[in-house]
């Protein structure tokens, strides 16, 4: 029996070594998430819709035939604790790749921890231009769209419907908030700080006195478009303020970024005629009749009593993306990985996307999107029919050209190919 042992042990190693594609044991990746801080309620989302993607592809067979399972941090939405999360998570518990977000600054950490330690990372909800433009890097792909991709979509929209009209910005002070505002301001025209203002509110750690001071200097200003660049709980909090001091009768309130989360936190009184963009949500697979947008929407809500958002269809998407990547490259390798993912196309849960090659953006659909009056959100069984699409644009059309992306990278330094 013990030469038998001793032979099975040889050819298990051999199998190891030589067969490029045979995976031993479990399949971990590593869920790096805002369980905490505020951003929570789109990590939620994220760790309900990776748990429903690991359950399908586990029930299927896993990845090359061994089961996947999620070794999930919580971020807090602060990039040193991210770092620390991602480091831990290659280092002590040996994931295959890693992907979450949900802040920019927390994605571009851990995104930097993965390239040193050569894992792939994938972004979930990483909207900062930055992501995959300045910092950019080989091992980084983002899922989701970017601030320039919904900012260009949504400038569209604003020029034809508030042309010639004063604006005001709140603004996040970091990396997504700076990227977003920016990319605003250039497709509505609204480039002079002196004539559009804005205002700066501290992250992480913005305060209620934080968002009313700010308030107070836009209702002053009295602009005819208010554009929150705020997410998660921050954009509640200022949305409701702005309600309660009486300013949505006297002007728009623009959400670039929109989240299900954050409609359902501010209520559909706060809510109603808001106007965000948003790379995907629930209705559209139901809207423009997608076949697997809707089982995915359709088991998402017999598990957990609620419809998916943004975040939780980007979570879901990655573990299927990186499954197809393995199996195509018949291998775990993370060159071999990154190889089989450049220009590829991919279908699942809207229309075709692709991650371009030079910078590995997920190149897709945007989406205009406009909060419902209070009494048809109600009117829903989950009370979360929040929005009415109003309009979208091509992938193609809404993404930064080759030629854009290069002079971004020379501004700052960086290399003209991703390394």
């Amino acid at each position: 029996m013990s030469k038998q042992f001793a032979v099975g042990v040889v050819i298990l190693s051999l199998l190891v070594v030589l067969v490029p594609g045979y995976a031993f044991g479990t399949v971990k990746v590593g869920l790096n998430y805002p369980k905490t801080g505020p951003y929570s309620v789109q990590g939620l989302d994220q760790w309900r819709a990776a748990n429903l993607a690991v359950e399908e592809i586990n029930a299927k067979g896993g990845i090359m035939g061994e089961p996947v399972e999620i070794v999930w941090r919580d971020s807090q939405s602060k990039p040193d604790v991210a770092r620390a999360n991602v480091t831990e998570l290659i280092d002590k518990e040996n994931v295959k790749m890693v992907f979450g977000g949900s802040s920019s600054g927390v994605a571009i950490a851990a995104a930097k921890v993965c390239h040193e330690k050569n894992v792939p990372f994938f972004g979930t909800l990483t909207y900062s231009t930055a992501t995959t433009g300045q910092e950019g890097l080989r091992t980084t792909f983002r899922e989701c769209y970017d601030s320039w991709m919904g900012a260009k979509a949504m400038g569209q929209y604003l020029k034809q419907n508030f042309p010639d009209k004063k604006y005001f910005y709140i603004t996040a002070d970091y990396t997504w908030g700076w990227t977003t505002e920016s990319s605003v301001r250039k497709f509505t025209g609204t480039d002079n700080n002196s004539v559009h203002k804005g205002i700066k509110t501290p992250f992480p750690g913005a305060t209620d006195a934080d968002f009313k001071k700010a308030l107070n200097f836009a209702k002053m200003v009295k602009p005819d478009v208010l554009v929150l660049v705020l997410f998660g709980n921050d954009m509640v909090t200022a949305i409701r303020q702005a309600t309660a001091m009486g300013m949505k009768s006297d002007m728009q309130i623009v959400v670039p970024n929109l989240t299900l989360g954050m409609a359902e936190g501010g209520g559909p009184k706060v809510m109603e005629g808001v106007i965000g963009a948003l790379p995907w949500c629930w209705q559209v697979p139901h809207k423009y009749t997608y076949p697997k947008g809707k089982s995915f929407v359709n088991n998402f809500t017999s598990k957990y009593n609620r419809y998916p958002s943004t975040s939780g269809a980007s979570a879901y998407t990655i573990l299927y993306e990186y499954k197809s990547a393995v199996e195509r490259a018949n291998s775990f390798s993370t060159d071999a990985v990154i190889s089989a993912l450049e220009g590829h196309k991919y279908t699942l849960l809207k229309d075709e996307q692709y991650w371009r090659d030079f910078d590995h953006q997920s190149v897709q659909t945007v989406y205009l999107v406009k909060c419902k009056p209070e009494a048809m959100v109600l009117k829903d069984k989950y009370k979360l029919d929040y929005f009415e699409i109003i309009g979208s644009i091509p992938g193609e059309q809404a993404v930064r050209s080759y030629n854009e992306w290069i002079a971004v990278r020379e501004s700052t330094g960086k290399p003209k190919n991703l390394f």
